[in-house]
């Protein structure tokens, strides 16, 4: 399995976050993600949060860039 991230630069929020997060496996990615979610979106850990983080994975690490708007 190859490196995988999660970039918070392609969510909006009102701190405008540009934390982004890889690691070699997804299970570790999830984890540390919930707990940026958490601790800095004050988001709670449930399975949607985890669905939501899970479907913003991408292949490879994260660009240097911000990704384009949506």
């Amino acid at each position: 399995m190859g490196r995988k991230y999660i970039d918070c630069r392609e969510c909006p929020s009102d701190i405008n976050c540009t934390v982004a997060l890889c690691a070699d496996s997804e299970s570790e990615l999830i984890e540390a993600a919930v707990a940026h979610a958490m601790q800095a979106h004050k988001h709670s850990d449930s399975p949607e949060l985890r669905a939501q983080l899970t479907a913003m994975m991408h292949d490879g690490t994260p660009p240097v860039s911000a990704p384009a708007a949506a």
